[in-house]
C-alpha cells in the first residue's frame, strides 16, 4: 500500500502495483478461510455433528468437485485482469492537493500505458521492493509472514483447541464463569491477529456446554462471535488491519495505542456484561431466549453431541 504522490496520480501501472502490495492482506483472508474450513471439516466428520448438519453432508464418500484455487493463483489472476483492463479502459489522472486528496474538475486524459505479460509477473516483485510511486511493502510482508508462521504452528499442533477445551473442563459446574474467561481470550485473539474463521471449531464444543447448564445456543455463539469481533473492532496490533493501515498512513503502529486499548477494554466490558446478563435471564426464564421456539430441538441435538463425546 502506498501514499498518493503529490502533484498528480498515476494511471494504470500503479494500480497493478497497489493490488500486489496488498496481496498478503488478501492472502491472509484466504488462509484463514482454509483454516476455518479445515477445522469445520474435522467436526463434520464426526457422526454426531453429521446428524445436525445432515442437510450439508450428503454421504460417507467425499464428493469431488470444484476446488478453490490458492490465494496466490487468485491474486495473479486479478493482476492479469487488471493488466488487460489497461488496454481497454482509457487512461487519465486527477491533480491532488498537499493532503493527497483528488481535486474535482481536474481530470484529464493521458497517454495509454498498457501492461504486458512481463509487467504482470514483475508486479509482486516491484510491490515488495517499491517502484516509482509505490512504497516498498517488504517490511509489512515479512511481519505478516512471521505472524502467519506462528499461527500455522498453533493451528497444526492444536494448542488453541486443547487450551480452550481444558478451560471448559476446569470450569465444569461454574459454566457462567466461562463467559468472563473465554470472551476476553477470544477478544485478545481478535485484537492481536484478527481471529475470526479460526473460531469455527469452538462452536460445537461450547454450545452443548452452555445448553447443558440451562443457557441457550445464542449464549455459546455470543461468547465466541462477540468476543472475537469485539477484539477485531478494537484491533491493537492486528497486522492485517492496524499495521497495514498504519503503514499506509505513514505513521507508527504505536500511535494511538492507548486509545485503542481503552476502546478495547470498554467495549469488551460492555460485551461481557451484556452476554452474562442475557445468559442469566435465559437460565431464570427460558421463555426469554431469542430462540425459545427451537430450544427443545437445540437441546436434543447439542446435548446428544456432548453425551456421545
Amino acid at each position: 500500500m502506498s501514499d498518493c504522490p503529490k502533484g498528480s496520480t498515476s494511471h494504470h501501472t500503479p494500480l497493478i502495483y497497489l493490488l500486489s502490495s496488498i496481496y498478503l492482506s488478501i492472502s491472509k483472508g484466504f488462509r484463514m478461510n482454509r483454516i476455518g474450513i479445515f477445522l469445520l471439516e474435522f467436526h463434520l466428520k464426526t457422526a454426531q455433528f453429521r446428524q445436525i448438519m445432515g442437510g450439508f453432508v450428503m454421504g460417507e464418500k467425499e464428493k469431488k468437485g470444484f476446488t478453490l484455487p490458492s490465494s496466490y493463483t487468485i491474486l495473479m489472476l486479478i493482476i492479469a485482469i487488471m493488466a488487460v483492463m489497461t488496454w481497454i479502459i482509457p487512461a487519465g489522472h486527477y491533480q491532488v492537493d498537499d493532503g493527497g486528496n483528488l481535486v474535482a474538475g481536474t481530470y484529464e486524459r493521458v497517454a495509454q500505458n498498457p501492461q504486458g505479460v512481463y509487467d504482470v509477473f514483475m508486479a509482486p516483485v516491484r510491490a515488495m521492493l517499491g517502484h516509482g510511486a509505490t512504497d516498498a511493502a517488504i517490511s509489512v510482508a515479512f511481519f505478516i509472514i512471521m505472524v502467519g508462521a506462528f499461527l500455522g504452528v498453533v493451528n497444526e499442533t492444536g494448542a488453541l483447541d486443547v487450551g480452550i477445551a481444558s478451560i471448559v473442563k476446569r470450569f465444569e459446574g461454574r459454566e457462567k464463569w466461562l463467559i468472563y474467561v473465554l470472551m476476553p481470550l477470544f477478544a485478545l485473539g481478535g485484537s492481536t491477529y484478527g481471529m475470526g474463521e479460526e473460531t469455527m471449531a469452538f462452536y460445537p464444543l461450547l454450545i452443548p456446554v452452555m445448553m447443558a447448564v440451562g443457557f441457550d445456543s445464542i449464549t455459546g455463539v455470543a461468547i465466541i462471535l462477540l468476543g472475537s469481533q469485539i477484539g477485531c473492532l478494537a484491533s491493537t496490533v492486528n497486522p492485517f488491519a492496524t499495521v497495514v493501515a498504519s503503514d499506509a498512513a505513514g505513521i507508527s503502529v504505536a500511535d494511538g495505542m492507548v486509545w485503542r486499548l481503552v476502546f478495547f477494554v470498554v467495549t469488551l466490558l460492555m460485551g461481557v456484561i451484556f452476554v452474562a446478563n442475557y445468559a442469566e435471564k435465559v437460565k431464570n426464564d427460558p421463555t426469554k431466549s431469542l430462540v425459545y421456539k427451537q430450544r427443545e430441538a437445540d437441546r436434543k441435538y447439542f446435548i446428544l453431541i456432548q453425551n456421545q463425546n
